[in-house]
């Protein structure tokens, strides 16, 4: 860990902002802010508020317990961005957490620190932010209730309940509501639905949102944006956002395969619920290492055996009816076909190839067919062990593939066995996958009885934790399909390396609707500020199915260019066939170029839904990289380029929409050209409808 400043200070406060009963002060230093602890046991000190403002001032939150029913409100710069709203748990039995419950006790902290990734969009993460943690406890005396731990940051707030040990727990509700202006427009997805993450984007106002995923994006009518979300989702429930009226959210958990929301034994904490603030949406998506900052660091140690980089596979022809993932004479992953996707690999430029449908379970309806997977038997057709040898010869390495349509048993009894076989052959990356209905993860008991369970649900939660532990000892990192949602949880296990978690390309090949022409302009301030995400660009032919079917990529050629910057993972799929990629050789070598870790991240501009304009430094180089993506309308884009490095002069390798473009009429019109610039320089291209720009910016040799 890259340390350069920590200041650590908790203290029992009596602090500006707070009002409180009985606070005492150190006789020896009158105007100090130190307060006498008092034990719970002791005669309880009700405070009546306790209020955390942000390291820059702007952002504060207050806990108020009116009538015994603890509430918090947040404010930017003063006005009111979330009215006062209840927090509280519920459970099956015992007493709840809700009400009857006063402020008895603060205690205030602060940090500072610069920690280090081993990979993400920035090397270097700064945690600065202030702290309290409040007691709550019964009003009448007693020991029942919880402590509340706040942390306020620059981007945002977040806050999650410690509760002591009182035995085994069985949360039935949450009530952590965020009162939100019912007239602020959300872009959102609906939650608990079949199709689990995978919906397009709807744009409305936050009172016609029923119930959605996270993160909810929100603009209030003054410009300011918000995102709720979760971060350090650990044994517990994922969290859906249910609408209780106008503009009064709620979290709404998603529940295990008995109809609780999360079981517990002992003290525990819940993940920590979040609310993003920027003044614009830019600001937003530059705020998302608060959920880096509320996970634990690395608790795995070394994970070294990963290596960001760019792969190809035996993927999308499946998709668009070119290969079939089961067996027969168009099986995608033989041992012949892998090995000229190697070729191809290592001629590029390429660290990975991945390969689905090499082992057994495949054949027939294999949506509903999870019990059948085995994930240590190939097809005849599929030589594990030589595509391994040949890999490593050509400097390459085999992505392995795990769909265990939802069935969560039926991997975990064969998880370690796979992994092993994966180790002995040189794969150090697995895709996983868990294609089923939303609740339709299939789960086994002790009596040998199938249950069914939710993907967002506390026992999906612990199933990847087992999966990450696991693939750790074997030396594997993960990249999970139809995940559970992403939390920040990579910083404490950094195996954990990409994901899903909303449509990807192959929608485009057969979905129904494919998706929206604006849907690459939402991601960055929706789906994006969770964490990385496969997408798998990339698709050169735009029209796979056709001019006149409705399944093609609404997309230019240099959009597909620039989704490689606008959308992060530290993995990147050149995901169209070998000889599409030939048929357009220039536009495929800023694919080549471009890295997949990165030194710094900077979103220069945008609005949610219309664009994006991303700017992101090679991690140990001077080479920046621009990705710029639009919605089904033109734009005119004009760049100061000071994010480039003073002193420097840079080539600026641009691929831009060309004479005529446009994602419907004409996608493939692409214009590359070159031109010196410096910091002091500024910038101007266009944008097609539907159309985009990448820029590579090399810095000439000093």
């Amino acid at each position: 860990m890259f340390a350069n400043h920590i200041h650590i200070k908790p203290r029992l406060a009596c602090l500006a902002g707070l009002i409180l009963a009985g606070c005492a002060v150190n006789p020896a230093n009158p105007e100090s802010e130190v307060a006498t602890p008092r034990p719970v046991t002791e005669t309880i000190v009700s405070l009546e508020r306790a209020q955390i403002t942000s390291p820059n001032g702007r952002i504060s939150l207050e806990l108020t317990s009116a009538n015994g029913q603890p509430a918090y409100a947040v404010t930017l710069d003063g006005a009111e961005i979330v009215a006062p709203s209840r927090l509280g748990l519920r459970f099956a039995e015992g007493a709840d957490l809700d009400e009857g419950l006063i402020i008895t006790a603060v205690t205030e902290a602060s940090a500072d620190e610069t920690w280090e990734q081993p990979w993400g969009e920035r090397r270097l993460v700064r945690d600065e932010h202030n702290e309290l943690l409040i007691a709550l406890r019964d009003a009448d005396g007693g020991t029942h209730g919880y402590d509340l731990r706040v942390r306020a940051f620059d981007s945002g707030v977040g806050f999650r309940y410690e509760v002591p040990d009182t035995g085994p727990r069985a949360v039935v509700d949450e009530i952590t509501r965020f009162n939100v202006d019912g007239d602020a427009t959300a872009w959102w997805t609906p939650a608990g639905e079949f199709n689990r993450l995978e919906y397009t984007y709807k744009t409305t106002p936050v009172s016609e949102v029923p119930r959605a995923n996270t993160p909810l994006t929100l603009r209030l009518e003054d410009g300011t944006h918000l995102a709720i979300h979760e971060a350090a989702l650990v044994n517990y429930a994922g969290m859906w956002i249910d609408q209780r009226r106008g503009g009064e959210l709620e979290a709404d958990l998603a529940p295990r395969h008995d109809g609780v929301k999360a079981r517990l034994d002992g003290a525990f904490v819940t993940p920590w619920r979040v609310i993003q603030i920027a003044d614009d949406a830019a600001g937003l998506a530059n705020g998302t290492d608060i959920y880096l900052n509320l996970n634990e660091p690395n608790k795995l140690g070394d994970v070294s055996y990963f290596t960001p980089g760019k792969y190809v596979g035996i993927w999308w022809g499946m998709h668009i009816g070119t290969y079939t993932w089961g067996s027969g004479p168009e099986h995608g992953a033989t041992t012949e076909n892998t090995k000229d996707y190697i070729d191809f690999a290592a001629e590029n430029g390429f660290s990975g190839v991945l390969v689905e449908g090499w082992n057994v379970g495949w054949d027939g309806d294999w949506f509903n067919n999870g019990d059948l997977f085995r994930f240590g038997e190939p097809y005849p057709d599929f030589d594990i062990e030589e595509l391994g040898r040949y890999a490593a010869e050509r400097g390459v390495e085999l992505i392995g593939h795990h769909e265990t349509s939802g069935n969560i048993t039926n991997y975990e009894n064969q998880m370690e066995d796979a992994y092993a076989l994966y180790e002995a052959n040189g794969i150090h990356t697995v895709k996983t996958g868990y294609v089923a209905d939303g609740s339709d993860l299939k789960l086994v008991d002790e009596d040998g009885f199938a249950r069914y369970t939710w993907h967002d649900s506390q026992e999906r939660v612990e199933h990847d934790i087992r999966v990450l532990e696991a693939a750790h000892r074997h030396q594997i990192a993960i990249n999970a399909h139809e995940p559970a949602r992403d939390t920040g949880l990579r910083r404490t296990y950094p195996n954990a390396v990409s994901r899903e978690g909303a449509r990807g390309m192959e929608f485009n090949a057969w979905g129904t609707p494919p998706n929206t022409v604006e849907h690459q302009a939402i991601l960055p301030f929706t789906r994006m500020l969770a964490g990385p995400f496969d997408f798998t660009p990339g698709i050169f032919d735009l029209m796979p199915n056709g001019e006149e079917d409705q399944n093609r990529v609404p997309s230019t050629l240099a959009k597909q260019l620039a989704l490689y910057v606008t959308i992060y993972s530290p993995i990147q799929m050149a995901a169209d066939l070998p000889e599409n990629y030939a048929a357009h050789p220039d536009a495929f070598q800023f694919i080549r170029d471009v890295p997949t870790d990165w030194e710094e991240s900077i979103t220069l501009q945008g609005e949610v839904g219309d664009f994006v304009v991303t700017a992101r430094q090679e991690r140990g180089g001077q080479d920046w990289y621009l990705g710029a993506v639009t919605d089904e309308y033109e734009r005119k884009v004009d760049l100061d380029l000071d994010f480039l490095t003073p002193g420097l002069t840079y080539r600026a390798e641009m691929y831009l929409d060309g004479p005529g473009a446009d994602w419907d009429t004409n996608p493939y019109s692409i214009r590359i050209e070159s031109q010196e610039v410096t910091s002091e320089d500024s910038l101007g291209f266009w944008m097609a409808a539907g159309g985009g720009a990448a820029i590579r910016f090399a810095a000439a040799a000093e």
